[in-house]
């Protein structure tokens, strides 16, 4: 057990530095091309910080551990909006952009609504991935549509610890080199997980919502938090709420169009919760278009409720 709890510790580590090099990347990738701020903070940002889960559920689909996928994908949205979003509320209070009220969170909200609805049968079949997918690809077409649409207005935001790499060369260095150390860590995450929840005689669904879910959320954890902290309130919602958006329609559709997930072990009260975080931000948001403290407190407050009701006594 303590070696299967180092190498999990070990591959948090990997993923976060592959995440990150991802992003660099593809960040500097996007603005050598041309796109804005606004855009690359909710698309490339958002889902680069999201590809750790992504690889994971890729890899869990490929291997029949459907519960693991879903569970990946279920804990991560609720610990993005529960944890990540309370905590950087907490360091300081999140004025939010306009777009992300109007269009970002009622979207993520709606994908959260849609999952259960697909996996009522258990299964995610590949016409239903198929759906999830052509759903991302017209989120992030639209995004694209409005950044250029809006590119001359003042509110928008920088992305923290981006910017252009020195030459194109670099930006696919970056990729490329995050890409492989995701992969590698990936598979050390889940694997040493499963013989962990084995052992322990714990689900791999729990196992998933909780333990892969917030290894899986730590890039988007770190890139909120370092964006309170300098005041760029829009990327730490904007990650939280586009990677939200990516993890289910973008993920769950890869991989269920790679492979068909069969999962029985995500329940409805997981997938409640999913929903209860989504729906609850938005009259969060929408009051006074700034995410207090306090209601960084609730959406804390209420993650441990859900651990408490998960976590097997």
């Amino acid at each position: 057990m303590v070696e299967n709890l180092s190498f999990i510790a070990l591959s948090l580590l990997l993923l976060f530095a592959g995440a990150e090099a991802l992003v660099r990347g593809g960040s500097s990738a996007a603005i050598r091309l041309g796109l804005s701020p606004l855009v690359v903070g909710l698309t490339v940002v958002a889902f680069g910080t999201s590809s750790p889960e992504l690889v994971v559920s890729l890899k869990s689909a490929l291997a029949g551990q459907g519960d693991i996928a879903v569970g990946n994908v279920v804990g991560s949205n609720s610990f993005n909006i529960g944890v990540i979003l309370g905590l950087t509320a907490l360091i300081c209070p999140l004025p939010v952009h306009r777009q992300i009220i109007k269009l970002d969170a009622p979207i993520a909200l709606g994908a959260a609504v849609l999952l259960p609805i697909l996996l009522l049968g258990g299964v995610l079949s590949r016409w239903e991935a198929g759906l999830l997918f052509a759903g991302i690809l017209a989120y992030t077409a639209f995004n694209i549509h409005l950044a250029r649409k809006s590119s001359n207005e003042p509110e928008s935001f920088e992305t923290p610890g981006t910017g252009i790499l020195k030459h194109w060369t670099l930006d696919l260095l970056f990729i490329l080199g995050g890409l492989a150390i995701l992969v590698f860590g990936s598979r050390m995450l889940v694997d040493n997980s499963v013989s962990l929840a084995r052992t322990l005689g714990i689900s791999e669904a729990v196992i998933g919502l909780t333990i892969i879910a917030a290894g899986t959320s730590m890039p988007e954890l770190a890139t909120s938090v370092v964006a309170a902290i300098r005041k760029q309130a829009d990327i730490a919602v904007g990650n939280v709420v586009g990677s939200n958006v990516f993890n289910i329609l973008g993920i769950l559709g890869i991989s269920g169009l790679v492979k068909p997930l069969e999962s029985t072990g995500v329940t409805m009260v997981d997938y409640g919760f999913m929903i209860a975080f989504s729906l609850l931000l938005l009259p969060l948001l929408y009051t006074g278009r700034v995410l207090h403290r306090i209601e960084g407190a609730v959406l804390l407050a209420l993650y441990g409720v859900y651990l408490f009701i998960l976590w097997p006594k």
